[in-house]
């Protein structure tokens, strides 16, 4: 909708507003507060559980990109609790019944919380990265503790500045007041909504600095990821191919090949399966912040609500993507959810003595002697058995 000038502002009233939201039937009343409460509890349950699950295992203490994740799992958790329920009440009822200034502060959560996830997702690909394409010198030397805490908090710290401090004194509203002021309007009479307008300057930075940076940095790390897994893949292969010819298998050569086509395969898959899915979550909602200022607002008010909580799904899968995908968290997880039964409890991952002698791949075993600390990631990232560094 074209910005209206002030006197139509003023003599406009809330039933004439056009970007008033039509009631919902009693059915899409139900389908949308179940899937709303669906989309909480999963969120809620799936971040909890990440986060109990590293507090209670020790092997997982000891990875230094869990440290990311369960950081990632308190950045969604809140998102859940702080962000996604007053959202949903007011989608439901149509209503803002918190007041101004309380608009503004869960306003200022939103963005804050949701750009915290998506930097932990960029640091998770860097840390990933450098674990897998670096040496393991060169890992312990880039990810020492002081590192990763400075990193994390760099997650939280980053999104104040375009959140809190913006959104408070003003600035993203500077030349659409009076649009915001008419919008906050709805078709009820006595109903007002909570409103959030960008300008054109903040759209530009908030989007560059929460979605375009990071995304551009998962891709190249992503990119190089898949490229050394490659040729992981392959360096197995010639060691498989030597232990061939070693035991004399007639068939060794295309059973090496079934299994380095498999690796290759998984390693293309879970890349694909976590930049889709934060793709498809989040690049709706950030285009559209983009373009919506340069054509006069006019992006649809319902268009807006689902890619804004398409963005807030990705907090929900989150979990399943980076934790649930992992055997050792899987194990955790049934440890907890099973009240600690002992058979699904396993000695330790990797014991400080036990040489890298051999690894396992899709069920079977191959001799891996010397292996680097960058194989044991790229095993674990490629979903097979995971070895902590």
């Amino acid at each position: 909708m074209p910005v209206m000038e002030e006197a139509d502002v003023n003599e406009s009233t809330p039933e004439a507003t056009p970007q008033a939201l039509s009631s919902y039937s009693v059915v899409e009343r139900i389908v949308l507060i179940t899937f709303l409460s669906l989309v909480m509890l999963m969120t809620v349950l799936g971040n909890l559980l990440v986060m109990v699950a590293v507090c209670k295992d020790r092997q997982l203490r000891k990875i230094k990109t869990n440290y990311f994740i369960v950081s990632l799992a308190f950045a969604d958790l809140l998102v859940s609790v702080l962000v996604m329920p007053f959202g949903a009440i007011e989608l439901i009822h149509q209503n803002w019944i918190y007041g101004e200034t309380f608009c503004l502060v869960r306003t200022s959560l939103d963005v804050l919380l949701t750009t915290a996830s998506i930097l932990h997702l960029c640091c998770i690909s860097l840390d990933r990265y450098y674990a897998i394409c670096c040496q393991p010198l060169v890992y312990r030397n880039k990810m020492t503790p002081m590192r990763v805490a400075l990193m994390l908090g760099g997650c939280w710290v980053i999104p104040t500045f375009i959140s809190f401090l913006p959104i408070m004194q003003g600035w993203n509203s500077i030349g659409i007041n009076d649009l915001i002021e008419q919008r906050k309007f709805s078709g009820e009479a006595n109903a007002t909504l909570c409103v959030f307008m960008v300008n054109k300057p903040y759209a530009l930075t908030c989007s560059v600095v929460a979605f375009y940076i990071p995304l551009g940095l998962m891709v190249l790390a992503y990119q190089r990821i898949y490229v050394t897994a490659r040729e992981h893949a392959r360096q197995i292969g010639m060691l498989q191919r030597a232990g061939g010819a070693n035991s004399g298998a007639s068939d060794s050569a295309d059973h090496q090949r079934n299994h380095r086509m498999r690796t290759e395969t998984k390693a293309a898959k879970t890349l694909c399966i976590i930049m889709g899915c934060f793709c498809l979550c989040w690049a709706p909602f950030f285009i559209t912040n983009v373009v919506d200022p340069f054509i006069d607002y006019t992006v649809p008010e319902k268009l807006w609500t689902a890619c804004l909580w398409l963005g807030y799904i990705n907090s929900m899968l989150n979990p399943f993507l980076y934790a649930f995908l992992n055997k050792s968290f899987r194990r955790a997880f049934l440890i907890i959810l099973c009240c600690g039964q002992e058979r699904y409890r396993r000695p330790s991952i990797l014991g400080p003595s036990a040489p890298c002698t051999s690894t396992q791949i899709n069920g079977s075993t191959h001799v891996l002697s010397g292996c680097s600390s960058a194989s044991k990631l790229l095993l674990w990232f490629c979903n097979t058995r995971p070895v902590p560094v």
